[in-house]
């Protein structure tokens, strides 16, 4: 850990000396203290733990001393800086987790009605409205870039970009199954239907990133629908894209001119492909990992809402509450938290 430390400090060191240099070049200027920035708490607490480290010895020296009250006074402040470099220690070594390259980045977020019929789309409507309110808290901003509503309330699908410091590192734990059980609005005798919603977290690309060359995707032009199909509009505003190498179609109605509609689809395309291609290096460098806490896999029914107990289960982690209308309401903390924790006890783990 020492040894890892010091390459990050002397790094650091480095970073400072050819920003001084490079002052007339501010992009590169930009991009060393976007690095600097990363690494400067590490150092901070590297420098305060070399610091405290350095006292322990001094004292631990004047233990061997003749004089008594010196000795004393030495053990005193021993006994002072041991739980102190203990804990800097452990706090240094939750730092050197390597950390997800993605979690700085805006998300994409695509919400889509399972199992449930009518039911299934009120409840992808609510989880919307979740994150909605969740993002409002933290005031990153909603955009949705596309839509199909039920006409009940409710939405088919949902495709929307949250922007935000760090919204990929909180949201990027809510990819998964989604289940809810509750007795529907239109169930007269009372009886608790289960439906679903699957919630996809991408973190979003820049074309610098994916290129996706013009030969590689086939674009359709169609009259934008409302809810239950009827066209809304006179020109063929609405875009379809297909990526013929992985058969990717995405497509974006909800904007007045083709082009706002083609760049928002492009943004979830190279959105999806940059998915595509980190659980590809994933796949690659651990085939046989299978994270509890982060994993995404829409197949995993990762959490529960259960309304007659006002209960809320996540099963990835064993964790439940019973505090589900504030959770609705877009209280994710407390989740997400448990969750982060997790995580980052299983890396340290490991």
């Amino acid at each position: 850990m020492l040894k890892k430390l010091t390459s990050i400090e002397e790094r650091f060191t480095a970073i400072e000396e050819q920003m001084a240099v490079a002052a007339d070049d501010y992009q590169r200027v930009a991009q060393l203290a976007q690095e600097r920035s990363d690494m400067e708490p590490v150092v901070r607490a590297f420098r305060e733990y070399s610091e405290l480290q350095d006292q322990l010895a001094q004292a631990e020296s004047l233990r061997d001393g003749s004089d008594p009250e010196i000795q004393e006074l030495a053990d005193q402040e021993i006994q002072e800086l041991r739980p102190k470099i203990e804990e800097l220690e452990g706090k240094l070594r939750e730092m050197l987790i390597p950390r997800d390259p993605r979690d700085r980045r805006n998300v994409i977020m695509e919400i889509r009605a399972g199992t449930g019929g009518d039911e299934a789309g009120i409840f992808a409507a609510d989880l919307f409205r979740m994150y909605s309110r969740y993002a409002e808290g933290l005031r990153w901003s909603v955009d949705v870039l596309s839509q199909s509503e039920t006409g009940v309330g409710g939405f088919k699908e949902v495709v929307f970009q949250v922007k935000g410091k760090g919204a990929y590192s909180r949201l990027k734990y809510e990819s998964g199954v989604h289940r809810v059980q509750r007795v529907p609005v239109t169930e007269s005798q009372g009886r608790i239907h289960t439906s679903t919603a699957t919630v996809a977290v991408l973190a979003e690309a820049d074309e610098v990133e994916i290129k996706i060359p013009g030969k590689d995707i086939e674009v359709d032009t169609f009259k934008s629908a409302g809810a239950g199909g009827q066209s809304v509009q006179k020109n063929e505003t609405a875009v379809r894209i297909k990526h013929l190498p992985t058969g990717i179609v995405v497509q974006c109605q909800d904007e007045r001119s083709q082009l706002q509609n083609k760049q928002r689809a492009m943004s979830v395309l190279r959105a999806r492909l940059y998915e595509l291609a980190i659980r590809e290096q994933q796949a690659e460098q651990d085939a046989d990992r299978k994270a509890q806490v982060g994993s995404g896999e829409r197949s995993e029914k990762i959490r529960t809402y259960n309304f007659p107990q006002s209960r809320i289960t996540d099963h990835r982690i064993g964790y439940t509450t019973h505090n589900l209308p504030a959770v609705l309401d877009g209280d994710l903390n407390e989740l997400i938290e448990e969750l982060a924790t997790q995580d980052a006890a299983e890396k340290l783990a490991s």
